[in-house]
């Protein structure tokens, strides 16, 4: 039988030496599991995968991380290490037919006593019905499937297949990780990136954890001949601008307003402020954020400083008239009002109180005394009898009774003592004791 991955087998075999015109990315690419940096609470002895690769045994799992962080080589070397053939299919560029013809070339080789790692690049991409298709076949031991994804399993993946699979979380590379692939680009190179110690670390930054675009943009300067050391400067001007991971219908764009929120809701204006940068900059719609940060100023600061949502209203006005960029500024000054302000979350928790009882009393009638009587036969029933207008009584306050007759009277708002809301909490509690007087 043909083999249906031909396409996917690497043109020379790991431990080969590739052509001098291979990408640097790829002629580091780690021989065994060993040399990959940055993931050794997988790797090492005591991680998952190491402890499966002594066994000599492996189960199905997710490998999920960010980009560049070594899903696809350690699953290569997996299947290496504990004798499996390795079967890569992207999801991607391939269906259902591609599926069915992957498992019959793995019960094939099972036969004839090769047992396959089938490796599902980008498995988030197959809908759910294709994702079931896996099942039988990871059940009945036909492969061993190793999928990966850059995106949250609990979202992307179907429940039924996350139970037979284990979850292996890549980390973001970080700096000792890429340094150490930088010292291995050099010593393949046979001499050092043209870079003054700041822009070496400029680009070690830039990276922002993914080892394969730092091995791409340190193969870029390999590639030409620079006179001088490049300070961050020159660097900057010599290779692209990395553009920030954000995909605004994927978990990245949630992680960050939960952070944003969260950051708010402590009263770290710094926290904030960055959580905010790292939206706007990575091309997050601007109304969004101001949404967002509306949300914030009614649910955790509230009557706490009545003013925060209208700087919320005024910042959008502002960005509607300025635009971009200097709209930004006027998000960024409600933004930081927010996480300086006083904090309550009263208001949250009255409405949800409020909108428990509401629908746990049905229809009760409010008392007959604050009910409207247009009608002389509404008069006569006893619509309005005994209401006491508020202003022609002393402060005010009448002191009557509104709630519907059966029901006690409920307590849904608990002013804080912070900020504008001590002073309702003191005018309440007066009020609170003159409606006792009236009602004894």
């Amino acid at each position: 039988m043909a083999d249906l991955f031909a396409g996917f087998e690497p043109a020379a075999p790991p431990d080969d030496t590739l052509s001098a015109d291979a990408p640097l990315a790829d002629r580091l690419r780690p021989r065994r599991l060993d040399e990959v940096v940055g993931q050794e609470h997988l790797t090492g002895p005591e991680g998952a995968i190491g402890r499966m690769v002594a066994a000599g045994r492996l189960s199905s799992m997710i490998l999920w991380g960010p980009p560049g962080t070594g899903k696809t080589t350690i699953a290569r070397l997996l299947a290496d290490a504990v004798g499996l053939r390795f079967a890569p299919i992207s999801a991607v560029f391939s269906g259902v037919a591609d599926l069915k013809k992957a498992f019959a070339e793995a019960r094939d080789h099972a036969r004839a006593g090769k047992r396959t790692l089938l490796f599902v690049d980008e498995i988030h991409r197959f809908n759910r019905a294709q994702q079931d298709g896996f099942l039988p076949y990871v059940e009945n031991g036909t492969v061993t499937l190793v999928g990966a994804t850059t995106e949250n399993p609990s979202f992307e993946l179907n429940a039924a297949l996350l139970s037979r699979a284990q979850v292996l979380i890549l980390h973001r590379l970080d700096r000792a990780a890429l340094e150490k692939l930088l010292d291995r680009a050099e010593a393949e190179m046979g001499r050092p990136l043209p870079l003054t110690p700041a822009a070496r670390d400029a680009l070690v930054a830039s990276a922002d954890g993914d080892g394969r675009f730092l091995l791409n943009q340190a193969e870029t300067l390999f590639s030409v001949a620079i006179g001088e050391p490049l300070d961050p400067a020159g660097l900057s001007a010599f290779l692209q601008r990395r553009v920030a991971v954000y995909d605004k219908d994927r978990e990245g764009h949630y992680n960050l307003i939960s952070a944003l929120h969260k950051s708010v809701r402590g009263s770290d204006p710094q926290a904030a402020l960055y959580y905010l940068a790292r939206m706007l900059t990575a091309g997050e719609e601007p109304l969004y954020a101001l949404r967002r940060l509306t949300r914030m100023a009614i649910e955790d600061i509230g009557v706490a400083d009545p003013q925060a949502l209208t700087q919320c209203i005024a910042a959008k006005d502002a960005y509607e008239l300025l635009g971009s960029p200097e709209g930004e500024l006027a998000i960024v000054q409600a933004c930081l009002y927010l996480a300086t302000a006083p904090k309550s979350n009263a208001s949250y928790m009255a409405m949800k109180g409020a909108w428990q009882a509401a629908r746990e009393t049905g229809s009760l009638m409010p008392p007959a005394n604050i009910l409207n009587a247009p009608t002389k036969l509404m008069k006569q029933v006893g619509y309005g009898k005994g209401y006491e207008y508020d202003h022609d009584a002393a402060e005010a306050f009448s002191g009557a009774n509104y709630w519907p007759e059966g029901m006690t009277p409920q307590r849904f708002y608990e002013p804080t003592g912070r900020g504008y809301e001590k002073r309702v909490a003191e005018r309440l509690a007066w009020w609170d004791e003159r409606r006792r007087e009236n009602n004894p």
